[in-house]
């Protein structure tokens, strides 16, 4: 039940709880209704009983008792003596036999509630009777008025019918508006998740909406702005951190290969001198992938959808650098393939693909191009380990390495990927990974057609 509870929404819940507290309020009324509307009409007709049986004493005792009696409505009015015989009666009573049996006039005389058949007077509904001491001394009698509760009984019908039928529409009418009332209530909140989702989905420098009311919603979601503004700030922080730390450490790397270089070809270089130059290289490469993604999250430099360029070229010329490579980088190309975007992108989305399959494969790295529904789709594979299923999506974000057991110089900085995933998605395509038909990695990007 717990878990099943905490399956529902807050709307469903709120819902359910309050269509419950509801139903329970119509149910307690409705019978608290039959209840009192019984009761009163039972009282009513005892009290048209009584009324009538005082009058009819006060004949008794004043000794004018007129035969037959006059009463009013369906009422049966009898006077039995002392030995149970029907004095005076009217005139749609019984005149030679009492309507109540010796035991049942002394209860009824007690106060209790005296129902009979109407059989003993010829009628088919049941009769309520009271009984009332009239006289005294050897005059003593009793007063006896019966009367027909069929027309209660049948109001008591209709009014159970009545309830049952407006019960549901009443209580479906009541969980509609209920529904309509939270959902207008709970409406701001639906407006600041989608936009908190918008904001973590894109990344999007948004604030959240503030509602004019001044409740608990708009209080959450000032409190929300304020902690986004943190964040924004922070990020912006870190931002101008990495950016202003790549262009402080480009040029001390610039002038470091070049006094490598300078050092080697003089030969005053040590037996070192290859792996500082290829320590170098590689912090250049990853001061410049700092830089580019810097500037994509500044702003600046975003990929230009409206450019086009064909990836035959961009393909050759790429696999063309890596002759000479640890693992021969082959390429299946039929013909031109127009894609959207500029050549420089397209050429650094390649190659960093290139990169990491050059760096991972056992022995080949395959390059296909095709067509497929009004996009043209790049696959770089390998015939390495490849990546698992569960760590393909993470192996887009900063920094990310699998190959731990490796040394620095092998592994790459964990940008790669990142920088291909950014240029992709500005040029409004998509990039994924997969597993490749030898076993390894493969990377399939999906570009769309020039406008």
């Amino acid at each position: 039940m717990t878990a099943a509870w905490q399956r529902l929404g807050l709307r469903a819940r709120l819902l359910l709880v309050g269509v419950l507290g509801v139903a329970l309020a119509l149910a307690i009324g409705s019978v608290a209704l039959y209840t009192v509307l019984t009761l009163v009409s039972f009282r009513t007709l005892d009290d048209s009983g009584r009324a009538t049986a005082a009058d009819v004493a006060t004949l008794v005792e004043q000794g004018r008792l007129p035969d037959p009696l006059p009463v009013t409505g369906n009422q049966i009015v009898q006077v039995v003596d002392g030995r149970d015989r029907v004095v005076s009666a009217s005139v749609n009573a019984d005149r030679l036999t009492a309507l109540l049996q010796p035991g049942e006039l002394d209860r009824a005389l007690a106060g209790q509630r005296i129902d009979v058949p109407g059989s003993r007077v010829g009628l088919d509904s049941p009769l309520r009777v009271l009984a009332v001491p009239a006289g005294s001394g050897t005059t003593r009698s009793t007063v006896v008025v019966a009367q027909q509760f069929d027309a209660i009984e049948h109001s008591q019908h209709i009014l159970r019918l009545t309830l049952l039928a407006t019960y549901p529409v009443l209580l479906a009418t009541l969980a509609l508006i209920a529904w309509r009332i939270m959902d207008a209530a709970l409406r701001p909140v639906e407006v600041l998740r989608s936009t908190a989702d918008r904001i973590s989905g894109t990344g999007e420098d948004l604030r959240l909406p503030v509602p004019v009311a001044r409740d608990e919603i708009q209080a959450l979601a000032t409190t929300l702005n304020s902690m986004l503004d943190r964040l924004s700030a922070s990020r912006a922080r870190q931002r101008s951190f990495v950016a202003d730390a790549a262009h402080e450490l480009r040029s001390p790397l610039t002038s470091m290969r070049a006094q490598l270089e300078i050092a080697d070809r003089l030969g005053e270089g040590t037996g070192s001198t290859p792996d500082l130059q290829a320590e170098v290289l590689r912090m250049t490469a990853l001061v410049e992938d700092l830089l580019t993604l810097a500037r994509f999250d500044a702003g600046t430099s975003p990929p230009d959808p409206t450019d086009s360029a064909d990836l035959r070229p961009i393909v050759t010329d790429a696999v063309r650098r890596y002759d000479g490579a640890r693992v021969p980088v082959v390429a299946e190309l039929t013909s031109s393939h127009p894609v959207r975007g500029r050549p420089q992108d397209l050429h650094r989305v390649l190659t960093n693909l290139l990169d990491n399959a050059v760096r991972h494969a056992a022995s080949v790295v395959e390059v296909s191009v095709a067509t497929d529904a009004g996009h043209v789709v790049l696959t770089v594979s390998d015939d390495g380990p490849g990546i698992p299923e569960q760590d393909r999506e993470r192996a887009f974000e900063r920094f990310t390495r699998f190959d731990t057991a490796r040394d620095r110089e092998g592994g790459g900085s964990g940008l790669g990927l990142a920088i291909v995933r950014e240029l992709v998605e500005g040029l409004g395509g998509q990039v994924h990974l997969g597993r490749s038909r030898t076993g390894g990695l493969a990377a399939c990007v999906r570009l769309p057609l020039p406008d």
